[in-house]
């Protein structure tokens, strides 16, 4: 067996439990068959490996591929007017209430055929595979009828066929109500969510199932029956959880062993440990928080004092987080919830891979992984977080081989 041995770099490792990013300078990553076959600095490079392939990065700094974790990147249209009416004081609930928010996203979502959807998904991939992106996880939520959440799900798939990038996908039927069903969410939930669910199982088309319980969305006796199915199916969940108000979404993830809660404003400080506990990963999503204008942080003491693993996604949406930069999600991740820049890293990498069950596959640099990385112009991972903007992915190694920007 031969491979390539990536030299003249540091490497952020982001293995659980090291610290300063399991930082490794001046290191030889060894990639076989398209896996890590050894880490570490160069000096130590065993013997069999030293007459392999060597391919000098240039003093780059390289990382695992980012992931990220939560987007509703497959929508139609866009809800700029609504972004402009928050600036001028309308609330988000108010403006869902009076149809809009995830209601217009619908209908122009049902008005976009397949291959202009996929067009315009395509658009927003691209912007994530420029910030070292590997790994996108995209829900369905904006069909709300079968055949049309069941299209979602098909053009997100199709995603891969496209871009070298790994799609998880999540039904999110339970994500609001059409017009056919006002005022009927039981009804809703029972010829909708549910059966389209077992659909999507049947087709190969789901990884994960996921609800919006919140005050305008779902409640938990209404999502608890749609995590009833997944588990029937054998399908792991997760949850729009605590992001307007209290109302226990994460205390019944846990009760589900999900992946993980997602949001987490208003998370009660205790049930942390809960978190903890069940392994659920917090997903947190600073670009809606910023978008919304809201104040009222997750509860980042409490999370870190309980062990709970914290990732960081985009929520690229084209209401509340019309953002295509996980990078900027670093950034803000720190500058708004005030997380440590390694503590972001490892949220776009290793915990952003343990939400969508991946971890064993992605997120970190150790052998057995994916040889999926990212190469980076800088010289050490702080600046990935601090830097604001501006390219600085130089290129990605994929299955061991190396491919410029």
């Amino acid at each position: 067996m031969t491979g390539r041995v990536f030299t003249h770099c540091s490497a952020a490792t982001l293995v659980e439990g090291e610290r300063g990013y399991g930082l490794v300078e001046d290191a030889a990553v060894v990639v076989a068959e398209g896996r890590i076959a050894w880490i570490g600095a160069r000096g130590d490079l065993p013997v069999d490996h030293a007459v392999w392939e060597q391919v000098d990065l240039g003093g780059a700094l390289v990382t695992p591929a980012l992931v990220d974790c939560h987007t509703h990147l497959v929508f139609g249209g866009d809800r700029s007017r609504e972004f402009a009416l928050r600036l001028e004081g309308a609330s988000y609930e108010e403006i869902a209430r009076a149809g809009g928010g995830i209601r217009s996203t619908v209908s122009a979502t049902r008005d976009a055929s397949d291959d202009e959807l996929l067009a315009e998904a395509l658009r927003r991939v691209d912007d994530l595979l420029a910030d070292g992106v590997a790994v996108v996880e995209v829900k369905s939520g904006y069909g709300l009828s079968i055949a049309h959440e069941l299209r979602m799900l098909r053009v997100a798939r199709a995603i891969e066929g496209e871009r070298p990038v790994h799609i998880r996908t999540s039904w999110l039927a339970a994500h609001a109500l059409p017009p056919e069903f006002e005022g009927e969410a039981d009804r809703y939930i029972d010829e909708v969510a549910i059966p389209g669910l077992e659909t999507a199982a049947a087709e190969g088309l789901v990884d994960a199932v996921d609800g919006f319980c919140e005050g305008i969305g779902f409640s938990p006796a209404q999502i608890r029956r749609v995590f009833d199915t997944a588990r029937e199916l054998g399908i792991r969940v997760k949850l729009h959880a605590e992001q307007l108000s209290d109302l226990k979404g994460a205390v019944l993830a846990a009760e589900y062993d999900a992946l993980s809660a997602d949001h987490l404003e208003w998370l009660a400080p205790g049930d942390a440990p809960l978190l903890a506990e069940k392994g659920v990963v917090a997903v947190l999503l600073p670009g809606a928080f910023y978008a919304l204008r809201e104040t009222r942080l997750p509860p980042m003491d409490a999370l870190r004092e309980a062990g709970v693993a914290m990732a960081l996604a985009t929520d690229c949406n084209p209401g509340s987080s019309p953002l295509s930069s996980l990078r900027l999600a670093m950034n803000m991740g720190c500058t708004l919830f005030r997380m440590t820049a390694e503590e972001a890293l490892a949220g776009a990498t290793r915990n952003g891979a343990k939400a969508l069950g991946l971890e064993a596959e992605y997120g970190t640099i150790e052998p057995g992984k994916r040889a999926d990385l990212a190469v980076w112009d800088t010289e050490h991972p702080d600046f990935l977080s601090y830097w604001i903007g501006g390219r600085l992915l130089r290129g990605r190694i994929t299955a061991g081989h190396y491919h410029d920007a």
